[in-house]
Formats: structure tokens, sequence, C-alpha cells
């Protein structure tokens, strides 16, 4: 097995990466805007528990949506037509950071997304890199989520739902802007029925990396 290397607080990943089917890279190092930008375009994200040291992943398999095949169900295109359901971007990241934080998930005890790792997220959507896709509902945030477009690649960390289909209304909607302005994929990290059931589906972690040479 490749020895993972530990980062000190002021080093970011350094190319080339050792990969091993744990799927850690590397464990140390820094949530800074330049280490944040330079794992990603090289397949690589942070996560980790709060009480933990950051932890670089880069899984094999990897799960993938891309925008142009995003399944519509019947039930949802029903949904798609509701006027109280209003599509905005980028309104309100904090908000929506903070809901997937604090949402309740099926077998997970706790959230990784800390305040480490919002500070983090917060500081990449004020240099115009992170961005969020909401769903409102009579004028409030029901659903969304958040991640980075880097190139025609987009990053997904993570999406809540306080009411039935409002995670899927932003995801539909922003597919439909990412296809539009010449985004090619989307990058879902770890497979979930959810996101399988709207048309992602798994690569090879070598297939991820092409599509992101080609793409960031």
């Amino acid at each position: 097995m490749t020895q993972i290397p530990f980062l000190d607080d002021m080093e970011i990943l350094q190319l080339p990466l050792h990969y091993d089917d744990s799927g850690i890279v590397a464990i140390g190092g820094n949530l800074s805007v330049p280490s944040l930008l330079n794992a990603y375009k090289n397949g690589v994200f942070p996560w980790y528990n709060e009480e933990e040291m950051i932890q670089w992943w880069s899984p094999d398999p990897r799960c993938v949506l891309y925008p142009a095949e995003i399944k519509i169900s019947k039930s949802m295109k029903q949904v798609l037509q509701n006027p109280k359901f209003e599509f905005k971007i980028n309104n309100n990241f904090t908000a929506v950071i903070n809901a997937c934080a604090s949402i309740k998930r099926l077998g997970q005890d706790g959230t990784w997304i800390h305040q480490e790792m919002k500070l983090a997220y917060n500081n990449l959507h004020q240099k115009g890199i992170a961005m969020s896709a909401e769903t409102y509902y009579e004028s409030k945030l029901v659903g969304g989520l958040y991640g980075l477009r880097i190139g025609n690649v987009f990053f997904g960390e993570s999406m809540f739902s306080s009411i039935s289909n409002a995670s899927k209304y932003a995801l539909i909607n922003l597919c439909k802007q990412l296809d539009a302005t010449g985004c090619k994929i989307i990058d879902c990290q770890l497979e979930t029925k959810h996101l399988s059931s709207m048309g992602a589906r798994l690569i090879s972690r070598t297939e991820f990396l092409n599509e992101l040479a080609n793409n960031i």
C-alpha cells in the first residue's frame, strides 16, 4: 500500500499524486484558496470530521453527472411547472451551506461541513469560484446545493431539501444552466440512490481525471 503523505500547515498538494485503494491521497495541509483550487483541478477534495486533520480524497470509481443527461421523471416535470417554486443562483450562499450542514441525514451522526469548511467555501464564493443553486417556495429557501465551477466542470459538494423535491428542482435547473453555458460534467464525488435516479453514474478515476484534463 502506498504511504499516505502528511502535509504541514503551509503545504498544498504536490504533483504527481499517489493514489491507493483507500481513496485518501494526503493528510494535513490547509484549506486556502490556492490549496483547494490545486486539489479540485486534480480530482481531489477535502472530507474529514471537525476533530480530525484535513483528509484529501480521490475515490475510485467516481460518481459523475453529465448536465445534458439529467433524468427528469414525470412527477418532477409537474413540479418544474409549479409556479410557487422559484430557482435562484447565488442569492444566499451562506444560508445554503449552513442548511447543508444542519440537515439531518439518514445514517450520519453530525456533519463534515464544520466551521473550518464553511469559512473555506465562503472564501471561494467571494472569489467567484464557489456557487449555490437554490429553490424557494413562497419566498422561503427550501432546498439547494453548492459547489465549485472551474472551467467547464462543476464540483458538487452538498445538497439539502426541507420539503419534497426541492433539491431535485435546484439540481435540474442548475443542470440546464450549466449545459447552456458549456459545462460538460458535474462531479458528484460519491454515489447515492438520489443522484443515480437522476442520471448520475460511476466512472473510473482515470476516466474522471481525463475529463478534468479536457474541461478544466
